[in-house]
């Protein structure tokens, strides 16, 4: 039973609508909980010590604020905030809610690393209501750990669930842009070395906005830990500190791996660079021993009297062997010169 609940909850949650829940959930404080419809959650109260009520919403519904305001009770300032599509990272204390705005990793089909989800959330200790635009795979698998017993307990441990995943799905990106920088680096440079440098200069975009979009949500999170609430337990705030640290080590990735980019950039400009030069010295090696002689020929090819050697049987001879006689005088002194 709880497989095919969770199940319609994956299909519920995939396929955009115009009802402004996806799904809602009773945490019953034991790790597990229990689904309730639309009506329920309008006029939800604990009906046994430690419940906790988690809703998640379609936040670009047209409805949205006006459900927000006059059902859920949620302060209408607050509420133009989590149906606004201003999504940079943050978090603030509210009374005793605590109100804030993550960003992901967007897995949806067709998304680029750099494109990030956000996730709008309000929580007063009792009601848990969480708010995007597009759809994300962290709310599912906390109903997924739900429906097997092994969820959250209360508000605050549900906070911390929604934080950690929303960090470590980080790392397969990172996992991702280190592989193709490996890949990048073993890659032949003298085949398409354009090409390269710009999936290179791709990398390098992605870091850059990943980070952009990140680095806010480490003082995010950094608020969280210092302004949330009493409901917030100290071992919710161990926690988020671990969740912050993990966060901080992405970043710190994300450097090494923008550095590592822009080192695998210079390289291969500063070979293909090197390997014009070597082509156009060549070029003027060729052209510096062939001047002369192309000098001499041209010289003595001209159709006017008095040439010497015209009537001459041996005259080609003797032109021949003084353009070889050039020719290896010119190769002497080019390696003289160290030119060759």
């Amino acid at each position: 039973m709880q497989g095919a609940i969770m199940l319609e909850q994956n299909i519920t949650d995939a396929t955009e609508g115009t009802d402004p829940l996806i799904f809602a959930r009773v945490l019953d404080g034991k790790g597990g909980g229990y689904s309730i419809n639309r009506a329920d959650v309008d006029d939800w109260t604990p009906s046994a010590p430690g419940e906790v009520l988690w809703a998640h919403l379609r936040r670009n519904v047209p409805e949205m604020k006006t459900w927000l305001v006059d059902v859920l009770g949620v302060p209408a300032a607050t509420a133009v905030m989590l149906v606004s599509d201003s999504t940079r990272p943050r978090a603030l204390r509210e009374g005793d809610a605590l109100v804030a705005t993550l960003r992901g990793i967007n897995f949806n089909p067709s998304a680029q690393p750099e494109d990030m989800i956000s996730l709008q959330l309000w929580c007063d200790g009792n009601r848990l209501i969480t708010l995007r635009k597009l759809p994300m795979q962290t709310p599912r698998d906390i109903i997924a750990l739900l429906d097997d017993g092994r969820g959250p307990v209360d508000a605050g441990s549900a906070i911390v669930q929604i934080v950690e995943r929303l960090v470590i799905r980080m790392n397969q990106s990172m996992i991702d842009m280190n592989d193709k920088i490996d890949e990048l680096e073993d890659a032949d440079i003298e085949e398409e070395p354009e090409k390269l440098l710009e999936q290179i200069s791709t990398i390098r975009r992605n870091c850059l906005a990943l980070k952009r979009h990140m680095a806010p949500q480490h003082e995010a999170l950094e608020q969280i830990n210092r302004d949330a609430p009493a409901w917030f337990e100290d071992h919710d705030r161990r926690e988020i500190v671990e969740s912050i640290a993990r966060l901080r080590r992405y970043l710190d990735d994300i450097d090494i791996s923008k550095e590592s980019a822009l080192v695998l950039q210079d390289e291969l400009r500063a070979r293909s660079l090197a390997s014009s030069e070597s082509a156009t010295y060549m070029l003027t090696i060729v052209a510096g021993i062939f001047l002369p002689l192309g000098f001499i020929t041209g010289l003595m090819g001209i159709n006017v009297g008095g040439m010497p050697g015209v009537e001459d049987a041996y005259g080609f001879w003797i032109v021949a062997g003084l353009c070889g006689l050039i020719l290896v005088g010119q190769l002497l002194l080019f390696w003289k010169w160290k030119w060759l």
